[in-house]
């Protein structure tokens, strides 16, 4: 081969090779451009047969109410949202998204009132400490029989609660069955209600108990002032209870996890279908809770989203030992955006714990684990018989305060009637129900809670 045929073939080479990388990088500069029109025109033919379908049903279904535009795309929307097989994303009403906003800020106008429906109308279960229904007289045990002269026996325990709500400074007239027959008129001024987040106590003069209902905007200003109360009160261990919790705001639970860990310290990253869209969560400030005060956290299969991030960072880091039962397993991260009058709520993350571990679906094991035993067939049918004849509640009547004599009196009689409930399920169900007409409960049971018991069990070897 002559050297003018082999340069001619080295160029064709090289043309190629040039021409090759040149289509190449044109495919790759306007290939997402092809893409995006590609699925552009895919949901544009899909909203396309989407309006046709909606059109022919708001002009041909029989029921003409039912086939408004707006009921129709309440329902579409709904429907696509379930369709996505997770139970956390949803469609949201207008009433939905009032609901929501006011669980997540904690704070509404209203009268303060826990309310459960009863036989005779609304029954009080507790009020909330320092509210107008609390400084009005209102007791546990009390029956709502009418709101503005409505009566409550039709109405839903939603309708109720619609009723009490209103804005702070106007009033509503409840009126009161208390007893067997005695009722009377109680005009209350709505005023904002904040929903308890942080209850607090001190055990044993020792340790600082904590429990952490839910995470709210409200609950980092809560747990500071619990931390120091226990500060105040020289505490040697804590106890942080996120049992039944079901999470909240992961800005709150991200500001509180801070009072425990050093700057830099990782507290939860989450991870989306977007990579850009990816966070790391680390501590700030220097903690509030010294380093070397132990902590044990207490949860069951009710601890759930935030709860467990607060509960997979201490554990994750040693920071603190868990006790209880294996948690909910919600690992997921929902987004809460405005559709017209309604919403939806959407999952577009997971998190981590500093371990990089997703517990969604699986849940965190504690360090030790602890469950109240399963009743036996025989005892769940006398606890159903003792709900059914109310015969805790007749006995917490007739005896506000018993005596031992009179527990033991009335064990015996349970026993003689064919109870065979554990003794110890019975005396907490007397104390539960001393406690509902108690309108300041005790903050902890030391007496029957076996988790607490172990947690504190725990820190008496940590003080020794």
């Amino acid at each position: 081969m002559s050297n003018n045929e082999k340069k001619c073939k080295e160029r064709i080479l090289l043309i190629g090779i040039t021409s090759f990388f040149i289509v190449l990088l044109i495919l790759l500069a306007f290939s997402p451009t092809v893409l995006a029109q590609n699925k552009d025109a895919e949901l544009e033919e899909q909203i396309s047969l989407f309006h046709d379908v909606v059109e022919f049903i708001k002009d041909n279904y029989v029921d003409e109410d039912k086939a408004k535009v707006e009921l129709l795309i309440q329902g579409a929307l709904k429907g696509m949202l379930e369709s996505l097989d997770d139970p956390y994303s949803m469609y949201l009403s207008e009433d939905d998204m009032t609901d929501m906003e006011e669980t997540t800020i904690g704070r509404f106008g209203g009268v303060g009132l826990y309310i459960l429906k009863g036989e005779k109308g609304v029954d009080v279960a507790r009020p909330i400490e320092g509210s107008p229904a609390y400084r009005a007289g209102i007791v546990t045990g009390d029956i709502i029989i009418a709101v503005e002269g409505e009566s409550t026996l039709d109405l839903t325990i939603d309708e109720v609660v619609k009723r009490l709500k209103g804005p702070e400074g106007t009033k509503v007239t409840m009126t009161i069955l208390r007893g067997e027959s005695k009722t009377f008129d109680i005009t209350v001024e709505r005023a904002m209600i904040e929903l308890p987040t942080v209850q607090k106590d001190m055990i044993n003069n020792k340790y600082g108990y904590m429990e952490i209902l839910q995470f709210t905007p409200l609950t980092q200003q809560r747990v500071e002032e619990a931390i120091e109360y226990f500060i105040e009160n020289k505490y040697k261990g804590l106890v942080i209870d996120v049992r039944s919790n079901p999470g909240g705001l992961l800005s709150s639970v991200i500001d509180i996890s801070d009072y425990f860990f050093s700057p830099g310290d990782v507290i939860v990253s989450t991870k989306s279908r977007d990579i850009f869209d990816d966070r790391v969560y680390r501590a700030k400030d220097e903690p509030i809770v010294d380093k070397n005060i132990p902590i044990v956290v207490l949860i069951d299969k009710y601890t759930a989203s935030a709860a467990e991030i607060l509960t997979g960072a201490l554990k994750d880091t040693g920071r603190a030992y868990a006790i209880g039962e294996k948690s909910y397993g919600k690992g997921s991260v929902q987004q809460v955006r405005y559709a017209g009058k309604g919403g939806f709520r959407l999952t577009v993350a997971k998190y981590y714990t500093p371990g990089d571990i997703s517990i969604d679906g699986i849940g965190i094991m504690p360090d030790q684990e602890v469950k109240e035993e399963k009743l036996s067939r025989e005892e769940e049918e006398s606890m159903d018989k003792l709900l059914e004849n109310n015969e805790i509640e007749e006995f917490v009547k007739k005896y506000p305060e018993p005596t031992k004599n009179q527990i033991n009196s009335f064990l015996k009689k349970l026993k003689k009637a064919g109870i065979v409930l554990r003794e110890r399920y019975i005396l907490k169900m007397i104390r539960n129900e001393i406690n509902k007409k108690n309108n300041n409960p005790p903050v902890y049971d030391l007496d029957y809670d076996l988790v607490l018991i172990e947690a504190v069990k725990y820190l008496d070897t940590k003080n020794k």
